[in-house]
């Protein structure tokens, strides 16, 4: 695959979701996503004004989690979250269905859930992923969840958390896009770490590729 090293820091969200990320591992995430030119950071919502802080007047994007890593809150609870980490800087977000209603087939609960959740974000002008997690999800589930994201709208829709008993794979990755096809665009991530992996999944249909392995994907080019 024919990438340059700049459009692939462009497709990187650079990753630190660890409960246990201190000060300085923030404050090195935010410095390694300016050196690089990465996309974004994709970070807990705790974790943004010491972002913001730390990455000044960069263009990176600071890409929070909401409902993570399980989904399972109430879809008040994720709204609140989404207007709260778009308040304090956030300029994407990454969101958790609930999979349990998904694999109980409701439909309605998913798409309301979406809906508000991508409602309140583009309101903001800000990036709006949903967040699959497939490693729980049949091939049907995952079709399912795709066709109602091309209902509603949102911007991404991605593969993992990283948390669950599976990442991204390039098979997931293919189905997912076709379903969507050209009008939602796919976020990798789980799993990622070297440049034949991220490579496979672009080439599969990713335009983004979520990793905490970022510095290391960008020596493919040293």
């Amino acid at each position: 695959m024919k990438i340059t090293k700049e459009e692939l820091a462009q497709m990187i969200d650079h990753t630190n979701l660890k409960a246990f990320a201190e000060d300085a591992a923030i404050r090195k995430l935010c410095e390694e996503a300016k050196e690089y030119g990465f996309k974004a950071l994709a970070i807990n919502g705790a974790q943004i004004e010491r972002c913001r802080k730390y990455l000044g007047d960069s263009p990176v994007l600071i890409g929070a989690t909401v409902g993570f890593p399980l989904g399972q809150m109430t879809i008040e609870s994720k709204v609140f979250e989404t207007e709260d980490a778009i308040g304090k800087g956030a300029g994407e977000i990454d969101y958790v269905l609930n999979v349990a209603e998904l694999k109980n087939g409701n439909k309605e609960y998913i798409e309301r859930e979406m809906r508000e959740i991508t409602q309140v974000c583009h309101a903001h002008g800000v990036t709006c992923k949903v967040i699959f997690e497939n490693c729980y999800l049949t091939d049907e589930e995952k079709r399912t969840a795709a066709e109602i994201a091309l209902q509603v709208g949102p911007d991404f829709i991605k593969t993992s958390t990283g948390f669950g008993t599976g990442g991204a794979t390039v098979e997931d990755v293919r189905l997912m896009k076709s379903v969507v096809g050209d009008a939602l665009k796919v976020k990798a991530a789980g799993g990622i770490r070297d440049f034949e992996t991220a490579a496979a999944m672009i080439e599969a249909g990713a335009e983004r590729i979520g990793t905490s392995a970022g510095v290391e994907l960008m020596k493919h080019f040293s």
